[in-house]
C-alpha cells in the first residue's frame, strides 16, 4: 500500500468550511504526528451564485463539485464537507471515507438585535424570517402561518450582516452546529425541537470524501469514523436517496440510536407547508456493532451504504440494518399521499429553476443592449 508523508486536503474557502476542515486535520494529526497536511481551498458554484435561492439553481452538487473534480484529478487526497451538502449519489470512484462525530443536528433561531431574548412565538404577525432552506420554511409555515419566509443566501458572516444591518429580517434560521463551530453560541435565541422543525438529512455531521482506490487515505480516515453517527447517517441518507430528494424539496429527518435500537422519523412537505406526511420505523441493531474482522474489499473498492464506507468500527450487518430502516421509512411515505406531495414539490422547484434561468437570460440581454457601442460617437 502506498504511503504518504504529506496529505493534501480540499476545502471550500468560507470561514466555517476551513474551521471544519481544520477540525478533521487536527484529529488526524493527534493520531498521526508523522504526517503533514496541506489545505487547498477553492470556491464552489454554491459559493459564487448568491442571487438566487438554492432550490432555484437546479444543481444537486452546488457545494461539492469543484472539490470532487480536484479529488478525481488527484490534486487532493480528501475533501471535508458538511454532510448535508453532499448528494446521496456520488461520482463514480468517490465515497465517504469517514463521518466525524456529529454535533447538534438541530436548527437554531438567530434574532435581529431588536428582538434579542425573544422566541419565534413572541414575534408579531407579518414578521419576516430568513432561511435558504425549503425544508425549514415549509415546516415553520405550518407552525407559524402568520410569518413571511424569505430567502437569505451567503456564508454565515454574510447572513449575520444582512440580519443585523438590513433591518429586513426579524430572525433567521441556521444550523446550530455551524453557530457553535464559528464561536457564536451567544447569538442563539432558540433551538427548534423535532416537533417544530425536523432537521436536514445528516445535518450536524462532517464527512470526508476520498477516492475508493486510495487505501492509504481510507485507512487513515477510518481512525475517526464515529460508529453512532455513521449508523444514523446511513439510515438518513438511504431514506433521502430512495425519495430522490435534496435541497430542492422539503424532506426532513430525525434519527436516534437508543437501547440497542435504531429509529428514524422522516417527513415530506409541500413547499408552502400546507401539506405534509411523517412516517416512522425502528429496528434492533446487532449486539456488537463492530466488525470482528476487517470488511472485505472488492476490486471496485470497499462496500458502500448510501455512499458511506464501512470500517472495523461498524459491522456490515449494522450498516445493513441502518440502510433497511431508511428505506422502510421512504417506502412507507411513498405508499401515501407523500408521493404526490413530493412530485408536486419537484415540479414546482423545476419550474422555479426555469423561471430563474429566464430571468437571468433576460437580465443579461438587457445589460448587453445597454452597453455603449464600441464604435459609437464619443
Amino acid at each position: 500500500m502506498e504511503t504518504k508523508s504529506v496529505v493534501k486536503v480540499g476545502s471550500r474557502k468560507s470561514q466555517l468550511a476551513l474551521i471544519q476542515t481544520n477540525t478533521i486535520i487536527n484529529q488526524l494529526k493527534k493520531l498521526n504526528p508523522n504526517l503533514s497536511f496541506e489545505v487547498i481551498s477553492m470556491q464552489t458554484t454554491g459559493d459564487k451564485v448568491l442571487d438566487a435561492a438554492l432550490s432555484k439553481i437546479g444543481e444537486k452538487n452546488l457545494f461539492t463539485r469543484e472539490l470532487e473534480l480536484a479529488l478525481e484529478k488527484k490534486e487532493v487526497d480528501f475533501v471535508v464537507h458538511s454532510l448535508k451538502d453532499l448528494p446521496t449519489a456520488l461520482p463514480e470512484g468517490l465515497l465517504i471515507g469517514c463521518i466525524y462525530k456529529r454535533d447538534s443536528p438541530y436548527d437554531a433561531v438567530v434574532m435581529h438585535p431588536s428582538n434579542a431574548g425573544k422566541k419565534l412565538e413572541d414575534l408579531p404577525e407579518g414578521s419576516v424570517i430568513g432561511t435558504s432552506s425549503l425544508r425549514r420554511a415549509a415546516q415553520l409555515a405550518r407552525k407559524f402561518p402568520h410569518f413571511k419566509f424569505e430567502n437569505i443566501r451567503g456564508n454565515l458572516n454574510t447572513r449575520f450582516r444582512k440580519l443585523d444591518e438590513d433591518n429586513k429580517y426579524s430572525a433567521i434560521i441556521l444550523a446550530e452546529a455551524g453557530l457553535h463551530r464559528m464561536g457564536w453560541p451567544d447569538r442563539i435565541s432558540q433551538v427548534l425541537d423535532k416537533d417544530t422543525c425536523m432537521y436536514a438529512v445528516s445535518q450536524g455531521a462532517m464527512a470526508v470524501e476520498c477516492r475508493n482506490s486510495d487505501p492509504f487515505t481510507l485507512s487513515l480516515l477510518s481512525q475517526i469514523h464515529h460508529p453512532e453517527t455513521v449508523i444514523q447517517c446511513v439510515a438518513e441518507r438511504a431514506f433521502l436517496k430512495k425519495l430522490e430528494g435534496g435541497c430542492s424539496v422539503p424532506v426532513s429527518a430525525f434519527s436516534e440510536v437508543k437501547d440497542g435500537k435504531l429509529s428514524l422519523t422522516g417527513g415530506v412537505f409541500s413547499i408552502d407547508g400546507k401539506q405534509g406526511r411523517i412516517e416512522y420505523a425502528c429496528d434492533s441493531l446487532p449486539e456488537s456493532i463492530e466488525e470482528k474482522e476487517k470488511p472485505t474489499v472488492s476490486p471496485n473498492g470497499p462496500r458502500e451504504f448510501a455512499g458511506i464506507v464501512g470500517s472495523e468500527k461498524v459491522s456490515i450487518a449494522t450498516l445493513e440494518v441502518a440502510q433497511r430502516v431508511g428505506l422502510q421509512v421512504a417506502e412507507l411515505l411513498l405508499n401515501t399521499e407523500a408521493k404526490e406531495i413530493l412530485a408536486n414539490a419537484k415540479a414546482e422547484t423545476a419550474a422555479a429553476v426555469i423561471a430563474e434561468k429566464q430571468r437571468k437570460d433576460a437580465e443579461k440581454m438587457k445589460n448587453e443592449a445597454e452597453k455603449p457601442q464600441a464604435n459609437g460617437i464619443s
